[in-house]
């Protein structure tokens, strides 16, 4: 099948399939004797495992390394365990910073009035943490 068949089945962009192969997370595609890359189901099964992994917020990296588990029979399940606890410990850091981020807004936007006069405690604070990172 040609990248548009393979970007279908699989769910991944033509783009982002050429951008795979180009950093080596996927090998190269066969080619037609016109030049367009030939995929099987292999490699769109691979691509659906990317972009799985992508969807759950693995980084390329992360999902290289998945990809080489995933291929070696001889693995051990901890391994991808350890990976998997990693991405679970670096998400977990992201969410308290963003409900860090969401608490401090709706303070900032409870302290604001929302009428007419100029006061406002949203640029305020904006504006000193500004100061404070300089």
């Amino acid at each position: 099948m040609n990248i548009g068949q393979a970007a279908k089945a699989s769910g991944v962009s033509a783009k982002m399939i050429r951008y795979y192969e180009q950093i080596g997370l996927i090998p190269k595609a066969d080619r037609t004797l016109s030049g367009y890359r030939d995929y099987g189901e292999a490699e769109v099964h691979m691509l659906r495992f990317i972009r799985r992994g992508r969807d759950l917020g693995f980084s390329v990296a992360e999902i290289s390394d998945l990809l080489s588990l995933w291929r070696d029979g001889s693995r051990q399940s901890g391994d991808v365990k350890r990976i998997a606890l990693g991405h679970i410990a670096g998400l977990n850091e992201k969410i308290a910073r963003l409900q860090q981020m969401a608490d401090t807004l709706q303070t900032l936007v409870s302290c604001c009035s929302g009428d007419h006069r100029p006061d406002c405690p949203i640029l305020a604070d904006l504006e000193g943490s500004a100061e404070r990172k300089a």
